[in-house]
């Protein structure tokens, strides 16, 4: 009775084995399910960033303000009649002679007529 009753308990335990560590089993199917939503996180972050560049794309493509903005932003350019000013402030710790290290801030003013 005995060996009967401890071959019993070794099949449901070698029963149990692919269920728990084969290849399909529970700790797996997590595994998976984690790296699933990792994924997901990745995906939402990389639809929200091509959001942004569609809308910025239709911005370029209908008007001339989305074009404007990026000249004066990234290549310093002015309106004519404009009057270009700018100002550069010593880091902390610095003295006020002028350097190279210097924060600069830009600024562009309108003259209206």
């Amino acid at each position: 009775m005995r060996t009967l009753a401890f071959v019993l308990l070794s099949l449901l335990l070698l029963i149990q084995y692919p269920l728990w560590l084969g290849k399909g089993g529970w700790f797996r199917v997590w595994e998976l399910e984690s790296e699933l939503q990792a994924q997901r996180t990745v995906n939402d972050q990389r639809r929200m960033r091509n959001a942004a560049l569609e809308a910025q794309v239709r911005d370029l493509r209908t008007g001339s303000d989305a074009v404007e903005e990026i000249a004066r932003a990234e290549l310093g350019m002015l309106r004519k009649g404009e009057i270009f000013v700018q100002i550069s402030e010593p880091s902390r710790g610095e003295s006020a002679s002028p350097s190279f290290d210097a924060e600069v801030r830009t600024a562009s003013f309108a003259r209206r007529p």
